[in-house]
């Protein structure tokens, strides 16, 4: 059986990740782990993060449903750095652990590729470089990151900005990148196929 490759997917927010996750395993018989998925179920409603977070922020951030209420969160922590270190120190090793149970279910099937899709990847530091093979950036101009994330999550122009100026910047992201995928104004998805194409071809997937 060929060794398995893993592969670490970011980007910053609406650079379009989950596109190529989704091209990597329709394309590549890649196995995804979502992270940002996880970290969604950790905070739903009967969520493992969630007495933490109440404990921490009080109960008027746990909505009527049961659930984490997002808005008021998101609002919290891109205005109060402190904040958003306490939330990531409550989710992170809970988003570690179910990450690390579904690799290792996913190597035990023999799966070829495995893409831990990690939108704050490069903001993890050595941690997440150390346990991938290759890391993949997807990268697209500002510009375009700023209006798809306004049009799809229907957030004003502020709000994004400040999202996206509390990560990586795109420099810091593209010096980490083992790979870069381009996905910006014009790219369909031949094209990312395409540049996807030329990645797997080179591990043999």
């Amino acid at each position: 059986m060929a060794t398995p490759v893993l592969l670490g997917l970011t980007g910053g927010i609406g650079s379009g990740k989950s596109t190529v996750a989704g091209l990597l395993a329709a394309q590549h018989r890649a196995t995804v782990i979502d992270a940002d998925a996880i970290s969604r179920q950790t905070t739903s409603a009967g969520g493992s993060a969630l007495p933490a977070i109440a404990a921490a922020f009080g109960s008027e951030l746990i909505g009527a449903d049961g659930a984490l209420d997002r808005a008021a969160m998101r609002e919290l922590v891109y205005q109060d750095a402190d904040a958003r270190h306490q939330l990531e120190a409550i989710i992170h090793p809970l988003v570690a652990q179910e990450t690390d149970r579904q690799a290792q279910q996913a190597l035990a099937s023999g799966a070829p590729l495995l893409v831990f899709d990690v939108p704050l990847l490069v903001e993890a530091g050595a941690r997440w470089r150390a346990r991938v093979d290759q890391v993949m950036v997807v990268d697209c101009d500002a510009q375009t990151q700023l209006a798809r994330v306004m049009r799809r999550n229907g957030l004003p122009r502020e709000q994004v900005e400040a999202i996206i100026a509390a990560q990586a910047s795109r420099d810091q992201r593209l010096s980490c990148a083992d790979t870069v995928v381009f996905n910006g104004l014009g790219v369909d998805l031949t094209l990312l196929g395409t540049q996807l194409g030329a990645w797997a071809q080179r591990f043999g997937l």
